[in-house]
């Protein structure tokens, strides 16, 4: 599909048009909330300006998107193929712009507040919301690929954490007789890097998310309510990415402030090995398919580097906070695609 087909469909049906709107807002926003957790520690321990990580941020997302997608798009193929619509593309069409619809306020509530929310799951809970309103029971959620959403629910939380913890007494353990200020130095280039790493990883896992709705969108549009298989053109990578860097550059700084600052007072060699073990989950995650949270992934990596020097470094009225959000985020968000997709059909069906 050429950008000059897609945009010959939008001019032809309006649902479409609404649907690529909410989409892109739905990708601003998590340029806003999620992607500043792939830089959060970076510009937290200083190793790097705030405008200067987001130019970075953005640039680094397109890559994820483009490389990750090239070499396995596996996460969009389970975003894809997660719910089902029903047979009705028109009306599907209808559902899918409702749960971008609940997505985008769920998410700027969450802004608002200044929680990490995970877009991830806000997208999981809103179509399957939808497609449960739109189906009138369960059989619109296909369980085998829900069950990669929990398995990520779990490798995202053991793992990231595991990793941080093993990473920072690692790290402890191999510059513990070296010149401090010179391993400052070292670790604040590391950072860098790490960021880098972060925000390529970021786009490997939530640009393919977005993609497969953006897609799923346009197969509505042409009647294709059963289609299950695609190919993303380079075009919407581009776009998707450049969206996104845009959201990061609007309203990336409190989140930065709330993972990078407020939940662990972090040194450059424990910014590094938080991104070096969000990384590692991450792109093990892309490459087996299975969906996860960037912030969920991060936040644990981060939790595990403040226990490893003890416990108490960790602010764990910040951690409630963020566990009580990413509970919510399922059944709040699902509930609030289900009854926005209710409302949606009853006005535009």
């Amino acid at each position: 599909m050429t950008i000059a087909d897609f945009m010959g469909q939008l001019q032809g049906n309006a649902m479409l048009m609404i649907s690529t709107i909410l989409t892109l807002g739905v990708i601003l926003v998590n340029g806003w909330t999620d992607a500043p957790n792939a830089i959060a520690t970076c510009v937290s321990t200083r190793a790097i300006g705030v405008r200067k990580a987001i130019i970075m941020a953005a640039v680094l997302n397109f890559f994820g998107v483009f490389v990750m997608t090239v070499i396995n798009a596996s996460v969009a193929m389970t975003i894809y193929n997660m719910v089902d619509f029903g047979g009705d593309a028109e009306k599907s069409l209808i559902a899918l712009c409702a749960a971008m619809a609940a997505i985008v306020i769920w998410a700027t509530a969450a802004w608002y507040f200044g929680i990490p929310t995970s877009e991830s799951h806000a997208l999981i809970a809103g179509i399957s919301g939808a497609a449960v309103a739109i189906q009138n029971s369960f059989q619109g959620i296909n369980p085998e690929e829900w069950m990669k959403v929990i398995y990520g629910i779990i490798l995202s939380t053991l793992l990231g954490f595991f990793l941080g913890y093993i990473s920072a007494k690692i790290t402890v353990l191999i510059f513990r007789n070296k010149n401090r200020v010179r391993t400052e130095r070292l670790f604040s280039g590391a950072q860098i890097f790490g960021g880098a790493a972060m925000a390529f990883m970021h786009g490997a896992q939530d640009g393919q998310k977005f993609m497969a709705i953006f897609l799923l969108g346009a197969a509505f549009a042409n009647g294709q309510s059963n289609a299950t298989s695609f190919v993303v053109p380079i075009w919407l990578m581009v776009l998707c990415s450049v969206v996104m860097g845009l959201g990061t550059s609007i309203g990336g700084y409190r989140i930065i402030k709330s993972v990078g600052m407020d939940m662990v007072k972090l040194k450059p060699y424990q910014g590094f090995a938080a991104d070096f073990s969000a990384t590692c989950c991450l792109l093990l995650s892309s490459l087996t398919g299975i969906p996860v949270s960037t912030t969920h992934t991060k936040t644990t990596s981060i939790m595990g580097v403040g226990a490893a020097r003890r416990l108490s470094n960790v602010n764990w009225s910040i951690v409630k906070e963020l566990v009580l959000t990413w509970i919510f985020t399922f059944p709040g968000c699902g509930i609030l695609g289900y009854g926005m997709a209710k409302l949606f059909l009853m006005l535009f069906a």
